[in-house]
């Protein structure tokens, strides 16, 4: 099974302004079929805290600063998104969440598939017996 990490993007500077850019299947590892953006978060809230079945993601900040908090069952990683031009990729059969939401943070999603409702695990007691981790 894949692990999340940092996936470092393209960086072209320019006085006038930087640029960065993603190519799917060259700087992550899937072929993109959905993009959405999550913003306007209220301070303290969460967003995530599922599991994907197949669903593999890649998250950029593209404004502002927040958090990912990645469980494989066992561990537990929290990686820090501040920058445009570095994401994490979140490969499918991980817990995960967003928190830390800094005010006009957006965040980018990129999506290895189209949204099905059936391919999310949103109970970690279910997460945890889908990776064989059962709890005794």
């Amino acid at each position: 099974m894949k692990s999340a990490e940092i996936i470092n993007l393209p960086k072209i500077l320019d006085r006038r302004g930087n640029l960065s850019f993603i190519e799917e299947e060259n700087h992550i590892p899937f072929k993109i079929e959905r993009t959405y953006w999550i913003y306007d978060v209220p301070g303290g809230q969460r967003r995530g805290g599922h599991a994907f079945r197949e669903q593999n993601e890649f998250v950029v900040a593209l404004s502002g600063s927040l958090d990912i908090v990645i469980n494989d069952g066992r561990t537990e990683n929290l990686f820090q998104l501040n920058r445009s031009y570095y994401g994490v990729f979140i490969p499918s059969g991980v817990w995960r969440h967003m928190e830390n939401f800094s005010t006009n943070s957006v965040a980018l999603v990129l999506s290895s598939t189209l949204f099905d409702e059936a391919d999310y695990i949103r109970d970690f007691k279910e997460f945890k017996i889908y990776r064989g981790l059962h709890e005794k």
